[in-house]
Formats: C-alpha cells, structure tokens, sequence
C-alpha cells in the first residue's frame, strides 16, 4: 500500500511568540445579504486587519468543527463564557477552524448558536466562526500539523487559545505547549475557556 505524506514547512509548526503580530490574511466568509431565498448569503472578504485591527480579540482554534472535544466542550465553553469575557475587557471572541465558511455555518447551527440574521452580519451573534479554510492564518501563526494515518485529517491546526490585542498576541496558550505532528492524543488542558477566564481575570484587577 503506498502513502502520499505531507512534509510542512518548519516556520508553519513553529508557534509564534506572545508581543509577536498575527499574519494579515484573507479569509473567505460569507455574509447575510437582503435576499429571501434559501441561501441568503454571498461571498465576502474580510482581511485579519477588518477582524483584529483596533481590537483585543479573545481566539480559540481548534482542529475540526464537527470533531468530539471541539464540539462538546472547546466551542460550547466558549459560548457559555461570551459575557462574562467581554466584560473583561475584549472586544470579541472567536472560534478558528481548518474549514470552510460553509462547514463553519452549518456546525454552528448544529452546535446552537444563535444566528445573526442582520444584512452584514458574521454568523453568530456571540462566539464568531472564522474559516481558515486554505490554512494561511494557522501557518502564519505557526500551527499547522497534520493527522493523516491518526485520524485522516490533512493539514489542520493544533488547538491553542490566544489574546490578539491590535495585531498582536497579548497571551498565547498552546496545548501541549508545542506542535505536535500526527499526534495520538488531542490535548484540551489550557486553550479551554475556564483558564481563559482566570487569565483575563488577573490582568483586569
């Protein structure tokens, strides 16, 4: 049997530093549109300038929407959290994934969430779904791995939660504390919502 591996370049699986800028990407979304019909949405483009310039930004990424830890625990942490850490002083949360903005909606609605349903909304009215579906920002920002004879994954990001504060990573948790390349176990002790609260907690007092 023969199998076609992936090999990654070492700046993709190497984290960034926290006081580091975040990679400006464009992500491919899609936005609510005034139409009636059964997909009422269009393409639209938002730059990480559009989505983290001027804000401290709570991220969360993990490998897969639809995936056990990330859909029972990761994403419903965060939601559940969503007041609580915008009254700490962030702007907005979001929830990244290897996946594409159509996935992304449709987990979502699975999960729960409330739907935005204003002209020009971002999905969700709390915890936003971006899709890093061509993996730019995730290799910009040193996380990409892949899972290929573990879990059939091709490349994806490794779980880690960070504060973006205009551009810049203000705190950085990443599982395991490195990239792990088709790692057997999924980590979930530090990127999870809890340990996100404390840390905004000492900051505020």
């Amino acid at each position: 049997m023969k199998t076609y591996t992936s090999t990654l370049d070492k700046a993709w699986t190497t984290p960034v530093g926290e006081g580091a800028e975040i990679p400006n990407v464009m992500f491919k979304t899609r936005t609510r549109v005034g139409s009636g019909d059964e997909n009422p949405f269009d393409w639209k483009d938002l730059t990480s300038e559009d989505l983290f310039k001027g804000k401290r930004i709570v991220l969360f990424s993990l490998p897969g929407a639809f995936t056990p830890t990330c859909s029972s625990t990761h994403l419903p942490g965060y939601e559940a959290a969503y007041d609580e850490i915008k009254k700490l002083g962030v702007d907005d949360v979001y929830c990244l994934s290897v996946n594409d903005a159509f996935v992304m909606r449709s987990w979502g609605l699975k999960q729960g969430l409330t739907e935005d349903k204003t002209v020009g909304g971002l999905g969700f009215e709390k915890v936003k779904l971006l899709p890093d579906g061509a993996c730019q920002f995730t290799r910009g920002m040193g996380m990409s791995c892949v899972w290929d004879s573990e879990r059939g994954f091709g490349e994806r990001t490794w779980r880690y939660s960070a504060v973006i504060d205009d551009m810049k990573v203000e705190k950085l948790f990443v599982e395991g504390g490195e990239v792990v390349q088709n790692s057997g176990p999924d980590p979930f002790e530090v990127s999870d919502s809890g340990t996100m609260v404390d840390y905004l907690k000492s900051k505020s007092s």
